[in-house]
């Protein structure tokens, strides 16, 4: 860049390269001033472009660094009008990290001009229900939004309403609420409506929505549809069924037959106690050229450890996987952790725990709870203490079935001091339930009445 201008170009273009979101936001407060040769021209303030926010955003963002995010967003002067494609990706991004609260105050950023259109409501919408949040409350906020819904907004709606209740009545309501709006249903829609039928064991209604679109809005099954059909009928033991489901989908040309439809089958064939038709349904799959992935061999190891119990035949999965080329994600190691911790092998779990970073696949908060509660479960709580710290450190919250188990160890003890610490700890990561504890620490100053920092700590942890 000697005698050369380092412009908002340039910045955009170092951004892009930046891996590390911290050293991108270092480079995006101080931009070089190379060829700036005068102190006037050094002076002069950097012109950022809108594409250097965006870019600067969506690195922060995916970092999860939410405070720094905040500081570049009100940093946007209003000449730029940064548009809704960067407001959908902060949404987003608080969904995923489960902060409904932010995603909302992100909804109604000033930085981003009035009037919101129905795309940054159908990401709000969604990131919402990714954190769990109420179908009456997605409902009654839609409603409220003054905001024409579209065919998304209603896939959304119908989600959340199956998600919520476990009922497909309300996901029903608002199908038809979508057509008397003259809404057109999609394929979306028509895989929300098999998949909610099929998971409350409606195979006849699952069915017949697949016919009815077809039939009636042109809407062909796609793979989505044909899966969740499968699993439905495996999870009623119609495994014949399943198969010939899955040679309709090899009759059509138009339908792709992905590994996914295999791991339904594999799943379903180790449920049954029939893990030997597996090895056919691989043969089948190399045959029609399509890759044993990821997903099916996490079948398998699920299958070997949930079903079988048979953890060496699990590992022996997993080396495969390996040697296919085929590098093992959190669910693949999570299951291992799972089953042998179901065994009580604890110790083996925790090596292999603690050997995931040199796999290239660090602990998840999955991993780290299915951990922590077989150490509880196996009363080895000096371990359990250890990976709690562990987890809190890195922000995870622990399940509440484990902490309680934890929590009634300390109680038993009589040790305040570690009951303040875990007390301490449990706020940090937002995972204190204050009536479970005001017992616990009842009965813990009971015997320890001098204790008074204690009771002072849990009515601090009640206000806050």
């Amino acid at each position: 860049m000697a005698g050369a201008k380092f412009s908002s170009y340039h910045l955009a273009a170092a951004i892009r390269r930046e891996p590390d979101a911290a050293a991108a936001l270092r480079l995006f407060l101080r931009p070089p001033t190379a060829g700036a040769s005068s102190s006037s021209s050094s002076s002069a303030p950097f012109r950022y472009s809108l594409r250097c926010y965006d870019l600067i955003i969506c690195k922060l963002a995916a970092a999860r660094l939410f405070p720094a995010m905040e500081s570049v967003l009100a940093q946007i002067p209003a000449s730029l009008r940064p548009g809704e494609p960067i407001l959908c990706r902060v949404i987003t991004a608080y969904g995923r990290a489960r902060l409904p609260a932010a995603a909302r105050r992100a909804y109604a950023h000033p930085a981003f001009p009035e009037p919101r259109s129905v795309r940054a409501l159908n990401t709000l919408i969604h990131a919402l229900l990714a954190c769990r949040t109420p179908f009456p409350e997605l409902l009654s906020m839609c409603r409220g939004s003054g905001i024409t819904p579209d065919a998304c907004t209603y896939n959304i709606l119908m989600r959340g309403a199956v998600a919520s209740s476990g009922s497909v009545e309300n996901a029903v309501i608002l199908f038809g609420e979508m057509l008397q709006r003259g809404i057109a249903p999609t394929a979306v829609t028509s895989g929300t409506l098999v998949a909610a039928f099929g998971e409350a064991g409606r195979l006849d209604d699952a069915f017949k929505v697949k016919e009815v679109m077809a039939m009636h809005y042109n809407i062909k099954p796609n793979a989505y549809v044909y899966a969740s059909l499968m699993k439905a009928l495996c999870e009623k033991g119609k495994m014949d069924d399943a198969v010939m489901l899955k040679e309709e989908m090899v009759s059509n040309a138009e339908l792709v037959l992905d590994s996914a439809v295999y791991a339904t089958l594999v799943r379903a064939f180790f449920r049954v106690g029939k893990k030997g038709v597996v090895v056919g349904l691989l043969e089948e799959m190399k045959e029609r050229g399509i890759k044993v992935d990821r997903v099916v061999y996490n079948a398998m190891i699920a299958g070997f450890c949930q079903d079988e119990g048979d953890l060496d035949a699990a590992f022996a999965a997993l080396d495969d996987m390996q040697k296919g080329g085929c590098k093992p994600d959190a669910v693949s190691y999570n299951t291992l952790v799972a089953g042998l911790c179901k065994l009580g092998r604890w110790r083996d779990a925790s090596d292999l725990v603690d050997d995931m970073p040199r796999r290239g696949c660090p602990p998840d908060v999955v991993t780290y709870r299915m951990l922590f509660n077989g150490l509880c479960d196996a009363e080895e709580f000096c371990e359990a203490g250890k990976v709690f710290d562990e987890m809190v450190f890195k922000g995870f919250a622990p399940s509440k079935d484990g902490v309680r188990k934890f929590v009634g160890w300390i109680e038993r003890g009589g040790d305040a001091a570690l009951l303040e610490s875990v007390l301490c700890q449990l706020a940090r990561v937002n995972s204190l339930e204050s009536s479970g504890w005001e017992k616990a620490v009842g009965d813990v100053l009971h015997d320890h009445p001098t204790e008074q920092k204690t009771v002072k700590l849990l009515d601090d942890l009640r206000l806050a």
